[in-house]
């Protein structure tokens, strides 16, 4: 199974947002630490203040910062959210679905039965168990302001 890289990057700016809880970061900060475009980082700050667990701040001196807690925060949500609407394969799909053997095929559901279980033990994480170490963490993504 491969996450979409929205999913990835959004997962990076809650760990690091998590792991720097006393000040407002920058998307130009996130962007500089991953080497990730400043304009896709700006459509994943959205969509996750959207559903909740981002806060923005605009203009001088703004950024970002957790909207909840590191505890609060499921990594299982976060990915449906994230992942909404990207089929796993294509059968999986309405619109595009092409599969001749759809209709007698059980990849589906083996497929679907797989893509549950990721999404189980995905759900059994906070974004609190990927900071367990946050020195180590500050360390590897240090920022300075």
């Amino acid at each position: 199974m491969n996450l979409t890289r929205f999913s990835d990057y959004s997962l990076r700016v809650l760990i690091l947002a998590g792991t720097y809880p006393e000040r407002l970061v920058t998307i130009a900060e996130i962007a500089d630490v991953y080497a990730i475009s400043e304009n896709h980082l700006m459509k994943v700050v959205h969509r996750l203040a959207q559903i909740g667990v981002l806060d923005t701040v605009r203009g001088k001196g703004g950024g970002l910062r957790l909207a909840r807690s590191p505890s609060e925060i499921n990594l299982g949500a976060i990915v449906r959210q994230t992942e909404q609407g990207q089929p796993l394969v294509e059968c999986f799909g309405v619109e595009d679905n092409h599969c001749r053997i759809v209709a007698a095929c059980e990849l589906k559901t083996v497929l679907a039965e797989a893509q549950a279980a990721f999404y189980e033990v995905l759900s059994r994480y906070t974004l609190a168990d990927l900071l367990r170490h946050p020195r180590q963490m500050a360390a590897l993504i240090p920022l300075f302001a």
